[in-house]
């Protein structure tokens, strides 16, 4: 193992998060909150500055080079995500160096649907579009027919919502659910009262908020049914 400006050897569940601007700030805040190792790194010195004290390290470095990369010890970790706002230039570069010294899981965060293309062909193992996410997120909850939604890249979602009047007071085997939307009830959560891993014979009540799995289009489906 290389030595690195550091000096030492980070654990395989550490992450380098390479660009601190709001994104970066926020997945290295979250990773240390879950008692992660995070090696922050950016290129501005007021961004690292303000990490100084709340991550586990912090370097102000050009990310596009392989060298300092390398001195960083970011070729020791397994995970990297690559945050890099507005300048695709540096993003796609920083991918390409990361990909270079063998950096196994590689994500990044892509601005549009052509620069997470360019991020796919040049190595990064999973693309991120923040943006887009949250605006789809927002408007699925909007109109008030869904608590939470979660959409993952092979069209298949999970979200709560209200249990429609066509199931109250049937358990889940009589409710013919799954039959009726291809959907899946995952779990049941009621007012005061702990959350219910769903079974056949899991009785819904009116009020009751239901943890709902399936393809987007039938969970959206499920979703808007009132009756």
């Amino acid at each position: 193992m290389l030595d690195n400006l550091f000096g030492k050897t980070f654990e395989n569940d550490s992450v380098a998060v390479i660009g601190l601007g709001r994104f970066g700030s926020a997945v290295a805040d979250s990773l240390t909150s879950m008692g992660h190792e995070v090696l922050g790194i950016d290129s501005n010195s007021a961004n690292v500055q303000q990490w100084v004290d709340r991550l586990t390290h912090v370097a102000q470095a050009d990310s596009t080079d392989v060298r300092a990369l390398r001195q960083l010890g970011v070729d020791q970790f397994r995970h990297v995500v690559v945050s890099i706002g507005t300048d695709l230039e540096a993003s796609v570069l920083t991918v390409l160096a990361l990909q270079e010294i063998g950096v196994p899981d590689i994500w990044a965060k892509a601005l549009s649907k052509r620069h997470g293309l360019i991020l796919e062909r040049t190595g990064a193992h999973h693309v991120v579009y923040p943006e887009t996410s949250m605006g789809e997120r927002v408007a699925h909850l909007v109109t008030g027919k869904m608590f939470e939604f979660i959409e993952f890249d092979d069209g298949f979602a999970i979200a709560s919502t209200h249990a429609p009047k066509r199931i109250h007071d049937k358990t889940l085997a009589d409710s013919g659910v799954h039959t009726h939307y291809g959907v899946t009830i995952v779990g049941v959560k009621r007012t005061h009262e702990d959350f219910i891993y769903a079974k056949p014979e899991t009785l819904i009540h009116p009020g009751d908020i239901l943890i709902v799995a399936g393809e987007t289009k039938r969970v959206e489906k499920f979703a808007a049914a009132k009756g």
